[in-house]
């Protein structure tokens, strides 16, 4: 069943079903702000973390509630409904919303009984606080007398684990005021710099009544759907102490026929002061339309620097917009908040976020080299990245999993074997597309000690690997190596994490040589032929690769093996890598279409394990063809659709981007559940009853991934030190198809043309009337805007 539908020309998603199979959820702020927000206004709001930083509450695993609801009651006729479908609920052959799902904001039409509303909810660009604003008219014939009561439960701790648990102590801590216009409240009013303020405030009316106490807003045995304040048509102007707290604030509004008014709420964690200066901002609420404004411009720069039109509508919802606004949010916000997590961890995962940053740099280098400076410092001196990088990251003085007070405070014991090595293929992409070759010189902190040049930092994360190498002389897999799951330890082997090294090896050696280092380069090449010998005698299997070693010398992801006999990333990475013969790359990745494909993604591998388990495969834990154990794990789906350009093989590239595109499920959502418009963590695969059931949405860096592949190997635009190569890999009957695209401050508007029906290839090329040779576009002769002609034969 379709419950919604893209706007590609307001890179909005419309929800025309509010009954969506789970809550379809949109991110609104920064990294100093964030909320998340349903299409019926579920979600909740935090400074900074999901976890420590929360202010108003969210039940995960439940019905989607609270949220930020406005609620609207007819004083004459008794009758009352929400802004949203959620939470009144309102019977919906009568009840009619449309939620605009777009870049930075989240707008819900509604029309019951003649009463049309807007309920726009966004953080304005760089501030620290939310603005809800309710447009809403009268299209009948008589004068209506309207109450709209805006209400929001906070927290009683920013700790959302101590406000849900710890009711001995957070219920005794906060208390509710009201002052003017809005609702305060104090948590440990009774210590010196330790109180933390939020308030609740209204604009463009008068309040007519407040509720700071939930339990009297709502009333004994009432749910959000019937609140006692809306049900009587009038607030109670209670106040909460010793128990949970709310912001509840009654505007009355009288409409004539035909005649629109607007009120807005503003929340946030300000004190009195604070708020009244944020609330007198909105006294002309026309600065609501500049800021809306202002974000679409913002967000919508950024996703115009890459726009393609081709013969699938459901690529272009993808790369034009949705794809690409998820690799922003997943890399604001890492992993740390969703509908379904919330993770308590106080800061970003290493190997998570240089793997975000891949999918920005195209977009907005300047943004990745932010980040990326951040992540290389957090790179301990011996070359491994710090499992957990704070928010408070301090480089040069942090632990390291090697010291007891890192451990207590993060809970990270152990290196992971992958975590540096993504330093790579980050850094090489940010190079190339930035032309910012200087940055290998820029001397950045180690996190523990010492520094050195970027270069250095390269250097040394090869180093951390060799000088953990096992028995067949590749690298051992320690506490994880891309997957949490698998625990090869300090002697088990990793071809996952042998694949990064040959990779490393091989940028190293690029970087080397553009030096002009050429011991350097000839230092990295011996090591590469020396690994290379290793893999073709240890891991090929006549026709695929093995996914490691144990400790004991069992080998997983063999043929001979009755459990987890084929895996994904072996193949996959093999490819990307270019440690795999052109022989093997065919037979491997054919292995993969043969075994591991289905119509919602391709499986991570198969059979899944029931007996092999702890303590090397922890995915036994899960049921079968679930997360890890077996399931279609999301994020290598970018890397196959990838490896598969590499190899020349559009049509198979394509088909794998449909099974796992989200946009291809948009009218069977009844069976992903999920959002249609952004990738989740994994689907369950086919031993599950619920198979193409997708799970854990947004923050996954299967945006990333995906977002590369897409780019890079379908579009087949790739920057160079010296341009942007153009060699697209698509299906055959991709006759015509065109980019806009963004390079170092040129723009490209470049036109393909296949009417030979190739996968892959180039004849020629032309820009501005000139012939260009080969594919490679030289920066050197681009003008400010080019015209750009790719002839594929």
């Amino acid at each position: 069943m379709q419950y919604g539908h893209f706007d590609e020309k307001n890179k909005e998603y419309l929800i025309t079903k509010p009954n969506t199979p789970a809550p379809w959820a949109n991110y609104l702020g920064s990294p100093e702000y964030g909320a998340i927000i349903s299409g019926n206004a579920g979600g909740y709001s935090f400074v900074k973390s999901g976890a420590n930083g929360r202010h108003i509450r969210y039940h995960f695993n439940s019905k989607d509630e609270p949220g930020r609801y406005i609620y609207v009651k007819d004083i004459e006729n008794g009758d009352y409904w929400s802004g949203s479908w959620q939470p009144v609920g309102k019977d919906l052959d009568q009840y009619k919303s449309v939620c605009h799902h777009g870049t930075g904001y989240t707008n819900i039409v509604s029309d019951y009984d003649n009463i049309h509303t807007e309920s726009l909810y966004y953080v304005p660009l760089n501030q620290t606080y939310e603005v809800w604003r309710m447009k809403i008219r009268n299209d009948g014939p008589a004068t209506r007398k309207l109450a709209l009561f805006g209400f929001a439960e906070f927290t009683n701790d920013n700790n959302y684990e101590q406000d849900t648990v710890n009711l001995q102590y957070t219920l005794f801590i906060s208390r509710t005021y009201f002052k003017n216009d809005k609702i305060l409240q104090v948590i440990n009013e009774n210590i010196t710099g330790e109180q933390t303020w939020r308030f609740f405030g209204a604009a463009g009316a008068e309040v007519a009544g407040y509720d700071g106490d939930r339990d009297t807003f709502l009333g004994d045995y009432r749910s959000y759907g019937n609140p006692l304040s809306v049900e009587n048509g009038q607030c109670s102007n209670s106040l909460n102490y010793n128990a949970n707290a709310c912001g509840a604030l009654q505007i009355n509004v009288d409409l004539q026929p035909g005649e629109e008014k607007e009120i807005a709420f503003l929340l946030g964690q300000y004190e009195e002061q604070g708020a009244a200066a944020i609330l007198s901002q909105y006294k002309d609420l026309s600065v609501v339309d500049r800021e809306l404004e202002e974000l679409k411009t913002f967000w919508h720069s950024k996703l115009n620097r890459f726009q393609v039109q081709t013969p699938s509508d459901n690529l272009n919802h993808m790369i034009n917009t949705w794809n690409a606004y998820q690799c922003f949010i997943t890399f604001i916000w890492s992993r740390a908040a969703s509908f379904q997590y919330s993770g308590l961890r106080n800061g970003l995962g290493y190997r998570d976020t240089v793997q975000d940053i891949q999918g920005i740099i195209h977009l907005d280098h300047e943004m990745a080299l932010e980040r990326l400076r951040l992540m290389i410092s957090a790179q301990v001196s011996n070359g491994g990245g710090l499992p957990l990088v704070k928010f408070d990251h301090n480089p040069g003085h942090e632990g390291t999993p090697d010291d007891p007070e890192y451990v207590r405070e993060t809970g990270h014991p152990h290196y992971r074997a992958d975590d540096a090595l993504w330093l790579f293929p980050t850094v090489i992409k940010y190079l190339n597309e930035s032309g910012n070759w200087d940055f290998t010189d820029e001397v950045i902190p180690y996190s523990d000690q010492g520094e050195d040049t970027v270069y250095g930092h390269l250097r040394q994360a090869l180093q951390f690997s060799l000088d953990r190498m096992g028995a067949h002389g590749m690298p051992v897999g320690l506490h994880a190596d891309w997957n949490d799951c698998l625990r090869l330890g300090a002697k088990g082997e990793s071809l996952f994490v042998a694949f990064q090294l040959y990779m490393g090896f091989k940028v190293f050696m690029d970087i080397a040589q553009n030096k002009n280092k050429p011991e350097d380069a000839a230092w990295a090449e011996g090591l590469l032929e020396e690994l290379d010998g290793n893999i073709q005698k240890y891991a090929w299997e006549n026709d695929q690769f093995v996914r490691g070693f144990t400790e004991d010398n069992y080998t997983i992801g063999s043929w001979e093996n009755d459990e987890g006999r084929i895996w994904l990333n072996p193949q996959s990475w093999a490819v990307l890598s270019g440690a795999a013969r052109p022989e093997q790359a065919k037979l491997a990745m054919d292995k993969v279409y043969e075994n591991l494909r289905t119509d919602y993604g391709t499986m991570l591998f198969y059979p899944p394990f029931r007996k092999y388990g702890l303590p090397v495969a922890l995915m036994a834990l899960f049921n079968a063809s679930t997360k890890e154990n077996g399931g279609i794990f999301s994020q290598p789906q970018g890397w196959l659709i990838l490896a598969e350009t590499m190899i020349g093989n559009g049509e198979r590239a394509f088909e794998y981007f449909l099974n796992c595109s989200p946009a291809s499920m948009n009218d069977t959502a009844e069976v992903r559940k999920l959002e249609p418009y952004v990738h989740g963590q994994f689907v369950e695969s086919k031993d599950s009853p619920y198979q193409g059931r997708a799970h854990v949405h947004w923050l996954t860096g299967t945006a990333s991934t995906v977002m590369v592949s897409l780019a890079e190997g379908i579009m087949g635009v790739q920057p160079q030190k010296d341009g942007l190569r153009l060699n697209p890999c698509v299906p055959s009957d991709w006759t015509d198809f065109s980019m806009v695209r963004e390079f170092r401050g040129k723009k490209l508007n470049i036109r393909v043309e296949n009417k030979q029906g190739v996968q892959k290839g180039v004849s020629r090329i032309v820009m501005n009337g000139e012939v260009i040779q080969g594919d490679l576009v030289p920066v050197a002769r681009m003008a400010a805007v080019n015209d750009v002609l790719v002839v594929m034969g």
